[in-house]
């Protein structure tokens, strides 16, 4: 696992991140208008922002004074094929379980 995916995973971690995901996935936001969502301060939505943008979930552009923030669906798509990966592992173990389960009930 790269660096990049470990800091997604940790930013993916907290529950605001989370919102702030869901968010962003309506429409880019500046780090004001993510603000106005929680009961935090700027700064503290810009550190949730930050860790974001550093797993590669979000990017950031300048657009004059404003910083907008937005979803980045390829860092969002390698952590949801990551866990497909184990989605489908599970799948696997407990239709083997089920098989074996009923075998026993016959």
């Amino acid at each position: 696992m790269t660096n990049t995916e470990q800091m997604g995973f940790r930013a993916l971690a907290d529950p605001t991140r989370r919102d702030i995901l869901q968010l962003l996935a309506q429409s880019d936001m500046t780090i004001a208008e993510v603000a106005d969502n929680f009961q935090m301060t700027r700064g503290a939505v810009k550190k949730h922002l930050t860790i974001l943008e550093e797993g590669d979930l979000i990017s950031v552009r300048v657009s004059g004074r404003s910083r907008m923030n937005t979803l980045n669906t390829d860092g969002i798509k390698r952590v949801f094929d990551w866990f497909s990966y184990f989605d489908s592992f599970w799948d696997d173990r407990l239709s083997k379980l089920k098989t074996e389960i009923e075998k026993d009930t016959q």
